[in-house]
């Protein structure tokens, strides 16, 4: 089982709407006995909380579930399980090589580093600018590329 983690600041906007997302075009594509999805935060505020109100309303318009998300913090035994930590920005790509230091297997890089002709390299936060729509553009072709990428690099 290839296992991805989506990482951002609370886990309540931009990783749990990657998470969801994936999880959502892994459903499509057929390959989610292949490959699983998680999200989590550098931050503890929100730990326990459904994702917040503009990604839930988003999400439930492009008809993409995320029943059953809870934030949850990022840890040391994730750097362990999971194959690729994907971070929404810089500053959490950062805090997780922080979290990582060298004993690490995964790929950690951030969800927009191989999206070409993209007019940004981080995903903005939605809570602050309240922009989910565009948040969810970005998102979704960062998914888009990190799926075809695992594919290409675990023979899919």
């Amino acid at each position: 089982m290839i296992k991805v983690l989506f990482v951002c600041l609370g886990n309540i906007c931009r990783s749990p709407m990657a998470e969801a997302v994936f999880n959502d075009m892994l459903k499509k594509t057929g390959l989610s006995d292949q490959i699983q999805a998680d999200s989590a935060g550098t931050g503890n505020w929100h730990i326990g909380k459904p994702p917040h109100e503009g990604t839930r309303t988003l999400l439930a318009e492009k008809k993409i579930s995320c029943e059953g998300l809870y934030a949850r913090q990022i840890s040391k035994k994730d750097l362990e399980e999971f194959d690729y930590l994907i971070a929404m920005d810089a500053e959490n790509a950062g805090n997780i090589r922080n979290l990582a230091g060298n004993q690490h297997k995964a790929v950690i890089r951030r969800l927009l580093d191989d999206v070409n002709d993209c007019h940004t390299e981080d995903v903005p936060d939605p809570y602050y600018t309240g922009n989910f729509e565009e948040v969810y553009e970005l998102v979704a072709e960062g998914c888009r590329q990190l799926l075809t990428d695992i594919k290409k690099e675990h023979n899919l």
